[in-house]
């Protein structure tokens, strides 16, 4: 299996507009109200290009075998490195793959001490998040929206 990671901005809008559009992905994404049109999804791209002007990195869209997956990486939230992975629900299964090639960058060549993650309350299925050395961190609002904040120190990595 050959994975990629490129930048949003090289990716076809009508790709991504259909994984923000996908009501699976959509139960998973709490601030995403409405439809994820054209003109949402040139803000969207961006915005996300931004942080990698601003901040030196920023999400990238993921390729499995040359086809767009989803997205996610390393944003800047707060002072802090967050990770976001949105995947089409056919490759719900490469989490963990894409995750372990994510935690590379942040530890090694970001050097990065932790990262964080929030998650919204709805989601309720998280061992997975505590079985790869997140622990909890604090809760907050993003938008009126209550998110719990999971972090992931360096030096606890599994």
């Amino acid at each position: 299996m050959n994975i990629q990671f490129k930048r949003l901005s090289n990716i076809a809008k009508s790709e991504i507009i259909g994984l923000m559009n996908n009501q699976l992905v959509r139960r998973q994404l709490p601030l995403l109200i409405g439809e994820f049109s054209e003109c949402d999804c040139d803000e969207f791209i961006y915005n996300k290009e931004l942080l990698w002007k601003n901040h030196g990195f920023g999400p990238w869209a993921f390729l499995v075998n040359g086809k767009f997956a989803g997205w996610g990486g390393l944003q800047p939230e707060n002072g802090e490195a967050d990770l976001a992975l949105v995947l089409h629900p056919n490759y719900w299964g490469l989490g963990k793959t894409l995750f372990k090639k994510i935690m590379n960058i942040a530890f090694e060549d970001m050097d990065l001490e932790s990262i964080t993650i929030l998650l919204p309350p709805t989601r309720t299925r998280i061992k997975g998040v505590f079985s790869l050395g997140f622990k909890e961190d604090s809760e907050l609002s993003v938008g009126n929206v209550r998110f719990f904040k999971y972090r992931l120190n360096r030096s606890t990595l599994k």
